[in-house]
């Protein structure tokens, strides 16, 4: 039910700032720039490793991908968190820049970093934006910790939305015009109920979707349905009828 995706979604943030947060021992070693770019795993030198967040890993194991000629050799050596957002392999692309990144791409720096502390060991710390020369965290790790946890926020309560409202099925054709419907599994939500077509307002208005809402039952989150008319989530403030679709129809076509 909708308390337990709460709590799910709750557990999910706590879990993901556990991550976020979980430090090196303290033993781990301080590394420059200049001592990184030693570990770019080209004959003679000590090793293969790459920095994300500051945080350096060893992927002497991943040598076919991160070794030269391999397709991520440009990782390798140095701290480039910005392009495992961005995919830009250039070298302006390979920075450890991560202002100003979208909710989507810090999520996806969040899982690459979950992905190499489960696939590689971790060295230590690079000296510089993220960790100062004391291995201290810097305002600049301090200020992207945050961001990641406030997409990761974000993320979850998008996944609760879409659990509440999930998105209508929807097909044109130039003869019909639009036709929405709701099914049990519309927008790949599955579920008990199909609900009606309604649009759906974001806060900002930056527009409608169309999204199918449960028309019987107590309201979202509020199981005690004594108090409550029989009606679902149709009275939600941000949701609006279609125009000459009946209010309860499962499925609704717009003329173009």
């Amino acid at each position: 039910g909708a308390m337990w995706r709460g709590a799910a979604a709750a557990l999910l943030c706590l879990a993901a700032a556990w991550i976020v947060h979980r430090g090196f021992e303290p033993r781990a070693r301080l590394l420059s720039a200049a001592e990184l770019r030693r570990y770019r795993g080209a004959p003679g030198q000590p090793g293969l490793y790459l920095a994300l967040l500051g945080q350096v890993f060893d992927v002497q194991r991943g040598r076919k991908h991160y070794g030269p000629g391999g397709a991520y050799s440009g990782l390798a050596g140095r701290d480039a968190t910005r392009a495992f957002a961005s995919g830009d392999f250039t070298p302006a692309g390979l920075v450890d820049d991560v202002s100003g990144l979208s909710p989507p791409e810090l999520l996806s720096i969040h899982s690459w970093l979950g992905f190499y502390r489960d696939t590689y060991e971790p060295v230590g710390k690079l000296v510089g934006r993220f960790y100062d020369e004391n291995g201290a965290p810097t305002e600049a790790l301090r200020e992207a910790e945050a961001a990641i946890e406030e997409a990761l926020k974000f993320q979850a309560e998008n996944e609760q939305e879409k659990q509440q409202f999930p998105p209508c099925n929807s097909e044109w054709s130039s003869a019909k015009g639009t036709r929405f419907w709701c099914s049990t599994q519309s927008g790949g939500v599955h579920r008990d109920w199909a609900g009606v077509p309604r649009k759906l307002f974001s806060p900002g208005g930056r527009g409608s979707r169309c999204v199918c809402v449960r028309s019987s039952g107590p309201p979202w989150g509020q199981p005690d349905s004594s108090q409550h008319s029989d009606t679902g989530d149709l009275d939600h403030p941000h949701l609006q009828q279609y125009e000459g679709c009946h209010p309860l129809a499962e499925q609704c076509v717009l003329l173009t």
